[in-house]
C-alpha cells in the first residue's frame, strides 16, 4: 500500500487550505457560527464540506483496490480523477461569479472516481477478473 497515501496526504493539504479559507472568511466576517448570511462565506463553507463529504469514500475505494493488489495504474487513475475533481471543483465553486463548467467537470470526474472504485472493488472481490 505506497499509492494510496500520497493522495491522501495530498488531499489532506487541499483540505487544510480549504479550511483555512473558511476560517478567514469567518474573521473577515465576524461570523463563529453558520454562514451569517455572508455569501463569500457560505461559498467557502460549501466547498469545504462538499469536499469533505466525498473525498474519504473514494480514499476508503482507493484503499481497498490496492489491499486486493490491483493494477497500479486503475489506483493511479482513481486518484488522479479524484484529486483534479476536487481541485476544479474548488476553483470553480470558490469564484463569484461560480463557474458551472468547473462545478460540473470536478463533480463528474469526482463521481466517475468514485463509480470506477466501486466497479473494479466489486469485480476483483467477486473474482470476476
Amino acid at each position: 500500500m505506497t499509492i494510496t497515501p500520497i493522495y491522501a496526504a495530498i488531499l489532506a493539504l487541499m483540505y487544510v487550505a480549504l479550511s483555512v479559507r473558511v476560517i478567514g472568511a469567518r474573521r473577515s466576517a465576524r461570523v463563529a457560527l453558520g454562514d451569517g448570511g455572508n455569501p463569500i462565506l457560505l461559498r467557502r463553507l460549501r466547498v469545504h464540506a462538499n469536499f469533505a463529504e466525498y473525498v474519504p469514500l473514494a480514499l476508503i475505494l482507493m484503499l481497498l483496490a490496492e489491499q486486493q493488489s490491483m493494477p497500479t495504474a486503475i489506483i493511479h487513475a482513481i486518484g488522479a480523477l479524484l484529486l483534479t475533481g476536487r481541485a476544479i471543483h474548488a476553483v470553480g465553486v470558490s469564484r463569484h461569479p461560480e463557474q458551472i463548467w468547473q462545478r460540473v467537470t470536478g463533480m463528474a470526474f469526482t463521481f466517475t472516481a468514485l463509480i470506477c472504485g466501486s466497479t473494479a472493488n466489486l469485480v476483483y472481490a467477486l473474482g470476476l477478473v
